[in-house]
């Protein structure tokens, strides 16, 4: 399981309907709307890897 970067609910990357990519990583999401929060300010949601 994935979590959602902007509400943190638990998503199955298998059945996941919304999903986008950023710096190379695939994240996945709950609702179309999470989608667009993600989207319009991805560097506020993505997990900084290290």
């Amino acid at each position: 399981m994935d979590t959602d970067p902007v509400c943190k609910m638990e998503v199955d990357p298998a059945t996941a309907q919304w999903k986008s990519e950023y710096n190379g990583r695939t994240y996945y999401f709950c609702s179309p709307g999470c989608k667009l929060s993600f989207e319009k300010e991805p560097e506020k949601y993505a997990v900084q890897e290290i």
